[in-house]
């Protein structure tokens, strides 16, 4: 009996090429992240030392498109950085995702979620490899610098799954792409893993690097609209999933009313039922 054929991945996702090409294409855009960023910002690289030596999943927030770039051109070259996405149908569609294509620094899946065992596969074989993965675990961008939005399960997985660390990177000062502005990537302590990629561990260990991520935001200043050049560079390829910015910024200031009302439920409901509230 024929095995049945895996999903494809996004179409213009090219597997081969040939070991030296990669190197390079990665290289370069390392290089010129680092050049690019700080013709524009002055990013700044918080407790480097916290980083582990080897295969770790990076599990950061995402404030705005450049955020992967902002991570290319501030975090070590070493261990080899791979991000986890986009979720897109064609990569060839697009000026960034031919641009994410052809660094090869990149691990897209289909938005139906149909290739995720294929994904997966990717994942695990980079870290086994020695690499990192990053991954924008809100799994979208938000409008707010001290705000977090609930974390997907995919990194919690992924490091149960591959045995590694799972690390909590915030970025802060991307909101609004202002020339000049400075910009934090904080690196949060390592989570260790133990045991197998199950519900539980999955929830147990989101909810602590959601935890870590909130702490690491808190208290951070929101920033006013740049001028028009600076509007234009921040928004020009933000994909907000509410259709624009102020729909984003409206939904997230209901989904932090709601968050505090259920904090203020909290000790009730705990007294009653033993639980802890979020």
């Amino acid at each position: 009996m024929t095995e049945p054929t895996p999903p494809a991945a996004p179409r213009g996702v090219v597997r081969t090429l040939h070991p030296v090409r990669r190197l390079v294409r990665y290289w370069i855009s390392r290089i010129a992240s680092w050049l690019l960023i700080r013709a524009y910002l002055r990013p700044r690289l918080v407790d480097r030392r916290l980083l582990p030596k080897g295969p770790a999943i990076y599990c950061f927030n995402h404030l705005n498109w450049s955020d992967p770039f902002i991570l290319m051109g501030t975090l070590p070259m070493r261990p080899r950085l791979t991000f986890f996405g986009p979720k897109e149908e064609d990569m060839t569609v697009g000026s960034r995702n031919r641009l994410m294509t052809w660094t090869r620094a990149t691990i897209p899946y289909r938005p139906g979620k149909n290739d995720l065992l294929e994904a997966t596969r990717r994942v695990v074989d980079t870290l086994r490899g020695g690499g990192v993965v990053a991954i924008a675990g809100e799994g979208r961008i938000q409008p707010f610098e001290s705000a977090i939005q609930p974390l997907s399960e995919g990194p919690a997985y992924f490091a149960l799954r591959a045995g590694v660390p799972m690390v909590p990177i915030a970025i802060n000062g991307t909101s609004w792409l202002c020339l000049g502005r400075r910009v934090r990537v904080r690196i949060g302590e390592p989570l260790e893993v133990s045991g197998r990629p199950n519900r539980k561990a999955v929830d147990e260990l989101t909810e602590r690097c959601r935890r870590a991520l909130e702490a690491m935001v808190a208290g951070e200043p929101e920033y006013p609209p740049p001028g028009r050049f600076g509007r234009r560079i921040t928004e020009i390829f933000n994909d907000w999933p509410e259709g624009d910015r102020s729909a984003a910024e409206a939904a997230g200031r209901a989904l932090r009313a709601d968050r505090a009302a259920a904090g203020r439920a909290a000790p009730a409901d705990e007294k009653g039922t033993g639980t802890v509230g979020g």
